[in-house]
């Protein structure tokens, strides 16, 4: 019968990694981990510009249009501006307004059959 050899495990990299300090958090380090509503807002309008076919899908590297979620996706935008309206800095403000007034803009465009794209 054929004996195996015996497999050897390098476990030193686990001593050399409780000896090294971890590195100190960073600005941009706690914007990751820091929710605001300016990146959330962004970030519906990001993917509502994917579900319109206005940008490529970040997972697929292909644009594809998907008029339902565009549209649900403006919705929900829409129903945040309502449920908000007060507590918004001047920025999200401006950002919320933007974001809504270019989508509904891009989903008529990109809903109207015929219409051209700029």
């Amino acid at each position: 019968m054929d004996q195996q050899p015996e497999k050897k495990v390098d476990e030193s990299w686990k001593d050399k990694a409780k000896a090294e300090p971890l590195a100190e958090e960073t600005a941009e380090d706690r914007f990751l981990h820091e929710p605001t509503l300016a990146f959330f807002l962004t970030s519906l309008g990001m993917q509502a510009y994917v579900a319109l076919g206005l940008v490529a899908n970040p997972l697929t590297n292909k644009t594809e249009k998907n008029l339902d979620q565009a549209k649900y996706i403006i919705d929900t935008l829409g129903m945040l501006e309502e449920k908000t309206e007060g507590n918004r800095d001047k920025d999200e403000t401006e950002i919320l307004e933007h974001l809504l007034h270019d989508l509904r803009l891009a989903f008529v465009r990109e809903s109207t059959p015929g219409a051209a794209t700029p």
